[in-house]
């Protein structure tokens, strides 16, 4: 047996860290195992100066899962909203770590919070998610298209017109300090993408090896969350690009499940929520999914 293993990842700053978390709790677990970092370009990483809408589904994945179906790589690290809920045949997810915050913010220059903002504020994403519950929120704010990692975001709301920008929790709390954070966003008004804050880890089908050494790192209650969003999200047929969100969480042994659908321009949300068990996760996301339909969802989807 090879003691050694080999992660596949994008090269932003965000997903190296990601990555490098993973690797010392590999090694953390097997400490004479050695673990490197191979640096992919995804298709989403070459297109910069564009909105991905409309470029289909697995824009941050594809290139890393091929490399794993082609065993240049022994696992692949995602940001888990990143991945599609179809993988590639002979891939599956192997581990879900802990989960970090998996709500939205908003940083804006001058600390105001959303509500303070001036009527026509430019708010940056080029999520249709936040962009249409912002407008659902605030239909007078002005959406803007930033794209960018986590800096280039931030440069750009400190050096243009932007009023405030939306990012996720968690890749603040991975990589800045969160006291720039201007404003969190409860996971009722802004429900979040599903998977949001959490990582996965793929690998190929049949790899007993790196799937058991993968165990230690798997988290029961993130794995069970996971499952009731994505569940939600692959009976309504949607992705990451589609205004869907979806928000798990345990309360008192059970799990509670939100879902919301949105027109693009806010003009309407449907969210819907139910409860059940950890063990019935994937069951509750489709009793969440077939409310949103009967709800309307369909129509704008």
């Amino acid at each position: 047996m090879h003691n050694s293993l080999v992660i596949g990842t994008r090269g932003s700053q965000l997903a190296l860290w990601q990555a490098e978390f993973i690797k010392h709790q590999l090694e953390r677990h097997f400490p004479t195992l050695e673990v490197s970092l191979k640096t992919i370009k995804t298709t989403g990483d070459a297109i910069q100066n564009r909105s991905l809408v409309g470029l289909g589904k697995g824009i941050f994945t594809k290139e890393i899962e091929n490399a794993l179906l082609a065993g240049d790589i022994d696992l692949a690290v995602h940001s888990l909203k990143d991945l599609p809920t179809a993988l590639p045949e002979g891939l599956c997810i192997a581990a879900i770590p802990a989960r970090e915050d998996p709500r939205d913010v908003l940083i804006t220059d001058t600390g105001s919070p959303l509500e303070d903002l001036p009527e026509g504020a430019k708010i940056g994403t080029t999520s249709p998610r936040r962009k249409a519950q912002l407008l659902y929120i605030r239909p007078d704010l002005q959406i803007v298209n930033v794209r960018g990692n986590i800096d280039t975001r931030l440069r750009k709301l400190h050096e243009t017109d932007l009023d405030g920008i939306i990012l996720a929790a968690a890749g603040i709390k991975r990589l800045l300090e969160p006291k720039i954070i201007t404003q969190f966003f409860d996971t009722e008004q802004m429900v979040p993408a599903v998977g949001q804050g959490a990582l996965a880890i793929e690998v190929r089908e049949g790899d007993d090896r790196t799937e058991k050494l993968l165990m230690p790192l798997n988290d029961a209650s993130a794995t069970a969350e996971i499952t009731a969003e994505r569940a939600v999200l692959e009976r309504l047929g949607g992705g990451c690009q589609v205004p869907i969100g979806a928000h798990a969480k345990h309360v008192d042994g059970e799990l509670w499940l939100t879902g919301a659908v949105c027109h693009p321009d806010g003009t309407r949300r449907i969210v819907e929520s139910s409860t059940g068990t950890p063990e019935t996760a994937q069951h509750l996301g489709s009793v969440v999914a077939e409310k949103l339909r009967n709800s309307g969802a369909t129509e704008l989807i």
